[in-house]
């Protein structure tokens, strides 16, 4: 079993040579399963995108996936269109579909999950929503999961289901289909989740019911963005530069800095798909907020994201065909958690 020290460890090496380990992990899935048993989930983001080209790097004719699931920033849509040998796939269901059957996504996938197992009354979610564990309370589910508890008692569902429904499985559909394993773009850094998916299998789960790779996991973004930089890589084009961010928040277009600014990016930080809301609770300082920006860039997409909604049969806030109705949900998380909570 690995730690979290080791992962730390990992974490604070020089670019160059987790580079050279993130080769390592990719020569080893290779040697496993074959080159043509190996493809690379490409979602056009700037990580996947850093994949891409290391991968392609070491072996140039390894296929790309990359599922379009009609929730992309156009520039993702028009930026993946610029690789040779992407296969295209689509989900089954539709993101309002997925919504009225399962529930929205807010705040992050492991309490979405809660919340959405909570409702539907799995033990180990009640538990952990009311700070309990093994029978007794347990201080870090007191601090970690206890505030979320008065979303159980919203007008609408709140639900994980969507990554899984509409990104993994058409993937895993796909593998099977034609008996290949992906490298996914996706670093420990990111979640908790994540973190505890290296601690348990490494960067290459070999022995997991869907293997995957995971070359990039003991990287941060501070690497994603210093690799596109000393590469001078291309990315879509909804990231805008990438530069230096001073503590007060203001952008440097200089390559070099000397003063502790860190890399960012110009335009939007994450993109995945367009009226995720995972994560939209948290904006960096000076930042716009997700459902800002796309106000501002690409209001139709905005209107029917928050427009719209109607009560179903049963009382609960579901899309119709005016909009997903998400002001309603973010007008309810607000007045919970502060008028500010999600901004848009």
């Amino acid at each position: 079993m690995r730690t979290k020290e080791e992962l730390k460890m990992l974490q604070s090496l020089p670019l160059d040579i987790k580079i050279a380990k993130t080769q390592a992990r990719i020569r080893e899935w290779v040697s496993h399963y074959g080159e043509d048993g190996v493809y690379i989930s490409f979602s056009g983001g700037k990580d996947s995108t850093v994949l891409l080209d290391i991968v392609r790097r070491m072996y140039p004719d390894i296929e790309a996936v990359f599922v379009d699931t009609g929730l992309e920033y156009p520039e993702i849509r028009k930026f993946v269109k610029t690789f040779d040998n992407v296969t295209i796939l689509r989900p089954k269901m539709r993101f309002d579909e997925v919504i009225k059957q399962y529930g929205y996504p807010f705040i992050s996938k492991n309490i979405s999950l809660m919340i959405y197992d909570a409702k539907n009354g799995k033990n180990w979610a009640v538990q952990a929503i009311n700070g309990i564990r093994h029978g007794k309370i347990d201080q870090y589910r007191v601090d970690r999961f206890m505030k979320w508890k008065p979303l159980l008692d919203v007008d609408f569902n709140i639900s994980d289901r969507c990554c899984l429904i509409m990104k993994e499985t058409p993937c895993i559909e796909y593998g099977k289909q034609v008996n290949k394993v992906p490298f996914v773009g996706i670093m420990a850094e990111e979640s908790e989740r994540r973190e505890e998916a290296w601690l348990k299998t490494g960067c290459n789960a070999f022995d997991t019911k869907e293997p995957k790779s995971k070359p990039l996991s003991i990287w941060t973004e501070q690497d994603i963005l210093k690799y596109i930089q000393e590469n001078n890589l291309t990315i879509a084009s909804v990231y805008g530069d990438v530069v230096y961010r001073a503590s007060d928040g203001t952008k440097y277009l200089q390559t070099l800095c000397e003063c502790g600014c860190k890399l960012c990016t110009t335009g939007a930080n994450r993109t995945g798909c367009m009226f995720c809301q995972y994560g939209s609770h948290r904006v960096r300082k000076g930042d716009e907020s997700r459902l800002q920006r796309i106000k501002r860039t690409y209001p139709k997409q905005y209107n029917y994201c928050m427009e719209g909604g109607e009560y179903n049969e049963q009382g609960i806030w579901v899309p119709n065909s005016k909009g997903l109705g998400m002001k309603h949900c973010i007008d309810v998380i607000n007045s919970i958690y502060g008028k500010d909570f999600i901004k848009y």
